[in-house]
C-alpha cells in the first residue's frame, strides 16, 4: 500500500515541536538523527547546529509517520507564516477528532472550529504554535 508521510521542516525547534506532537499523539519516536551524528570531515557540522535534528519521525496511527528536520542556518530560515502546506488527521470518532484538535491547537491560531462541515464531514482547521496548518475530519461515511 503506498502512504504519504508529511516532513515538516523546523527553524531549530523540531524537537521542542515533535515532543509536543507526541504528548498529544502518544507513541514513541522510530528514529532522531541529530546533525552530529553525520558529521565528517567532508561534512563538518558547526557546534551551534550539532544537537538540531537532521531527522525525527513520530508514527501516528497503522501506517503514517509524520517526520521533520532542522534546517541548517547557512541555508537561511524557513518562512513558517508561508508553509502552504497543510496536514490532513482522519480519525476513527468524533470524539478523537475533538482529542486531538483540542490537544494540537493549543496556544495555536484557530482558522475552523471543529464542527460540521459543507462537505459533510466534522471538522476542523487550525495552525498550531509552531505555524504548522492543520485539519483534522471525522467523516463517519468513510468508517
Amino acid at each position: 500500500m503506498t502512504t504519504i508521510n508529511p516532513w515538516i521542516n523546523f527553524n531549530g525547534n523540531a524537537e521542542e515541536a515533535f515532543t509536543f506532537y507526541k504528548s498529544v499523539f502518544g507513541g514513541e519516536f522510530t528514529k532522531i538523527i541529530r546533525f552530529k551524528d553525520i558529521a565528517t570531515e567532508e561534512f563538518p557540522v558547526p557546534e551551534n547546529e550539532a544537537n538540531k535534528i537532521m531527522y525525527i519521525a513520530l508514527p501516528i496511527g497503522e501506517s503514517n509517520v509524520l517526520i521533520a528536520n532542522d534546517v541548517p542556518e547557512v541555508l537561511g530560515r524557513v518562512n513558517e507564516r508561508e508553509n502552504r502546506s497543510k496536514i490532513f488527521v482522519s480519525t476513527d470518532s468524533k470524539e478523537e477528532a475533538d482529542r486531538l484538535f483540542n490537544g494540537l491547537s493549543q496556544q495555536g491560531e484557530v482558522e475552523g472550529p471543529m464542527g460540521d462541515s459543507p462537505w459533510g464531514s466534522y471538522a476542523g482547521v487550525f495552525r498550531d504554535k509552531y505555524g504548522i496548518e492543520w485539519i483534522i475530519d471525522f467523516s463517519p461515511k468513510n468508517k
